[in-house]
């Protein structure tokens, strides 16, 4: 399979966020080659959807003890509980990173004024509803870890269920916030194309046949 060429860092006469030199912005608006904040939220998602997914195996074991002996599958209900707390606490970390890169991209962002989002929302809207609902995630995931820690060594540290009813219900209640927020996120790229090169190089003017070209060459 053809691995796709990366835009180089290219000259585009489009509004220069922050007013940085324009030979260090590339194709996609950006100092780097590849967005940064993209790649984080989906580790983000992954850690936190194998989180509450092994704490809800973990709670319904019983039921599904004769499916893994079955299946001759060693697991053991503490070894499914522990992937719960280990990949929550990964994700309450990574989401740091994910929000601090998120919002230095959006400084460098410089989206189409004039087009709206399948919302109704303009480019200004959808980035600061994007950057306050992260925000909001970020605070939704430290207090998910230090409830999921105090249940684990504090309130049900002797109890065969590690986890709370409550606890698995709040973490699906995430997951619907976590897809309404990513819409947002979903929006920015593929509607208003912030930091994405073809849309910028499309908008700029300059003939992207011509670069994957020079890329060929």
């Amino acid at each position: 399979m053809m691995a796709m060429p990366i835009v180089p860092l290219v000259q585009i006469p489009l509004q220069r966020p922050l007013q940085m030199p324009l030979a260090e912005i590339g194709a996609n608006g950006l100092p780097y080659a590849i967005p940064i904040h993209p790649n984080l939220v989906h580790l983000t998602l992954g850690l936190f959807i194998v989180a509450i997914g092994f704490d809800i195996v973990g709670v319904l074991f019983p039921l599904e003890k004769p499916v893994f002996k079955f299946l001759a599958i060693p697991a053991t209900r503490t070894n499914l509980f522990d992937v719960g707390w280990y990949n929550m606490v990964a994700a309450a970390i990574v989401t740091f990173f994910t929000v601090a890169a998120g919002f230095y991209e959006i400084l460098l962002a410089d989206p189409p004024a004039e087009v709206t989002s399948p919302w109704g929302l303009g480019a200004t809207s959808t980035m600061l509803w994007h950057g306050v609902g992260g925000v909001a995630l970020l605070a939704l995931m430290v207090a998910m870890t230090v409830w999921r820690g105090f249940q684990r060594y504090v309130w049900r540290q002797e109890k065969p269920r590690q986890v709370q009813w409550s606890y698995i219900l709040a973490g699906l209640g995430i997951f619907a916030l976590m897809f309404l927020h990513g819409t947002l996120g979903a929006h920015l790229a593929a509607d208003f194309g912030v930091h994405i090169s073809a849309d910028r190089l499309l908008r700029s003017g300059v003939d992207a046949n011509a670069i994957i070209n020079q890329l060929g060459q």
